[in-house]
């Protein structure tokens, strides 16, 4: 109930009350939780690995807003840019999409107003998760990695197993004998390492650093100047940004674990940049959850 009540915080009483009495009731729901979604004037829904529970409370205008100030910690200006990115990431890695009347300019989003939607994503560390992936991700002969990306659709998982992969690696695992590697996070949405005023919130290493809240580009070129790594680690990639980063990356020798949306071989083809790093052969790993 622990990550749950990181999140119910959040809600007015009613809410809170409601959310709070329907979780007790069901441990199955408590435990397969993954969004909680509130609409302006329609009933809460709460989506398990299962089903999707319809608690029949219409949420009003003035709900919505005190959910959205309290995730703001009262300074809705200071999160500016983040709602107008689209969500919001709170302590433990939690993310929360926001929809509304989006104000525009020369093509840019510079604010969102007459918020309709919150959509709680639940996050949470399934520590070893990834264990039955390590073996085809680690090089044991040379005490490296493949360069690997991991692909699956959306809501399946594959930041939490990226999360325990970087934890393997970065702790090195003495059933295999294999030895640390220093591993370089970009936690563009801050859901990885859940980072709380500087601290991970989430067990990523010891031997990990985090540069949080900036583009996937920009961050592994700041962490190679910066911190050598011998692995970069990035979440959800896909523009010739990310893709020109990553190539100068394992150019440099820094490993590399990645993921993507996607479902199927085509969905890589048909993303022109990602592609290119599998023709080229920067990519030696694909794996599908």
């Amino acid at each position: 109930m622990k990550d749950i009540e990181e999140i119910l915080r959040y809600f007015p009483n009613s809410i809170y009350q409601l959310l709070k009495n329907t979780l007790i009731q069901d441990i199955n729901v408590q435990k397969d939780l993954q969004e909680i979604r509130i609409r302006v004037q329609r009933v809460i829904l709460l989506k398990t690995r299962q089903a999707d529970i319809i608690i029949d409370y219409k949420v009003s205008t003035s709900e919505i807003l005190q959910i959205l100030e309290k995730l703001c910690e009262n300074s809705i200006y200071a999160y500016k840019n983040q709602i107008c990115e689209g969500f919001i990431t709170v302590k433990g890695g939690h993310r929360i999409g926001i929809t509304g009347t989006a104000v525009s300019e020369d093509g840019k989003i510079l604010n969102l107003k007459y918020i309709t939607s919150l959509n709680f994503r639940i996050a949470r560390e399934i520590i070893n998760c990834s264990n039955q992936l390590l073996k085809e991700i680690i090089d044991q002969e040379n005490n490296s990695i493949y360069n690997t990306l991991i692909i699956s659709p959306p809501g399946k998982g594959k930041t939490t197993i990226l999360r325990d992969i970087i934890r393997n690696i970065s702790n090195g695992m003495n059933k295999i004998q294999f030895k640390g590697m220093t591993c370089g996070v970009v936690d563009e949405r801050g859901e990885i390492a859940a980072m709380y005023r500087g601290v991970p919130q989430n067990d990523i290493g010891i031997r990990t650093d985090v540069i949080e809240n900036i583009d996937k580009s920009r961050g592994m070129k700041m962490l190679i100047r910066s911190m050598a790594p011998q692995v970069i680690a990035c979440d959800e990639i896909g523009s010739k940004e990310d893709v020109q980063a990553i190539g100068e990356a394992i150019t440099a020798g820094v490993k590399g674990i990645f993921t993507m949306h996607g479902k199927s071989i085509e969905d890589i083809k048909n993303n022109l940049p990602i592609n290119h790093l599998i023709e080229t052969k920067q990519i030696e790993k694909i794996i599908f959850l």
